[in-house]
Formats: structure tokens, C-alpha cells, sequence
């Protein structure tokens, strides 16, 4: 299995701890360490454009992004917000490959902190585990039919 992680740049202070945990679950369950590929980009918007183009390429059996959005005083962060959502959610549609959701949304950089910690409330391990899930269901609707 080949998991790629395309990570915002972005409020790397937040990413890049969900990037450990997102590598951590991926070497938990076995896959290698040389089957893990980080991608980044400059930030939540360009997520689901990478994930997009890996995943056209057919050599990913999953795709995770990670991305960060703390809210400021304008609306800029809803228009980011729904735009990372619905562009990862359309390039996993449009391209038949699992791409999981591992964006934070929070308030402050204090809850987005707590939700990148070490162990099992880190959100991307919640976000490699989601993918991996999704790869190995297509794996059997692809091999079974069901």
C-alpha cells in the first residue's frame, strides 16, 4: 500500500504534529516507511488541488491531507474552510481514490494544539486511519464486487 500526505505548509506548528501522527498510525499498521510520501503545499487551500493530481496519477492507494485553519476576525476563514472541504471531497469523487479529511477547523491555536498532541487524539491519526480504512474497502469492492 502507498499513502500519500499532502500538508499544508501553513501553521506548520500544527501540521507538521499531525504529520508525526499521521506517519506514526501508517508504521502501526505495517505500512512502510518507503511507501509513505509527504507532498506540501503553501496552505489548506491548495490541499485538495495536490490530492487531485496524485491521485489522477493511480499511484496512491490513499491520499491524506492535513491542513490547519485558525479563525480570525474576518470571513476569510469560512470561504478556506468550505473550499478545502468540498475541493477534497470532489477529488475524491471525481478520482475514485480514498482521500481523507485531516483539515482542523478550531478558534485558536490553543485548541488546535490540543487536537495535534501526542497519541490517540491527534487528528491525523485519526485522518491516516480513516484512509487507510477506505483503501483496504476499495481493495474488496474492487476484488469482490462487494
Amino acid at each position: 500500500m502507498r499513502i500519500a500526505l499532502v500538508v499544508s505548509r501553513y501553521n506548520a506548528f500544527v501540521t507538521d504534529r499531525l504529520e508525526a501522527g499521521a506517519r506514526g498510525t501508517l508504521a502501526d499498521a505495517g505500512v512502510a516507511v518507503s511507501s509513505i510520501e509527504t507532498f506540501a503545499v503553501p496552505g489548506a487551500f491548495e490541499l485538495p488541488q495536490a490530492a487531485s493530481r496524485l491521485a489522477q496519477t493511480g499511484e496512491w492507494s490513499a491520499i491524506v491531507c492535513l491542513g490547519c485553519l485558525i479563525r480570525g476576525e474576518t470571513p476569510h476563514f469560512e470561504y478556506i474552510a468550505d473550499a478545502t472541504a468540498n475541493g477534497i471531497l470532489r477529488a475524491a469523487q471525481d478520482t475514485g481514490v480514498p482521500i481523507a479529511f485531516g483539515v482542523l477547523t478550531t478558534n485558536t491555536a490553543e485548541e488546535a494544539i490540543a487536537r495535534a498532541g501526542d497519541g490517540e487524539t491527534n487528528k491525523g491519526r485519526e485522518a491516516a486511519t480513516a484512509a487507510l480504512d477506505m483503501a483496504r474497502l476499495y481493495e474488496r469492492i474492487d476484488r469482490d464486487g462487494a
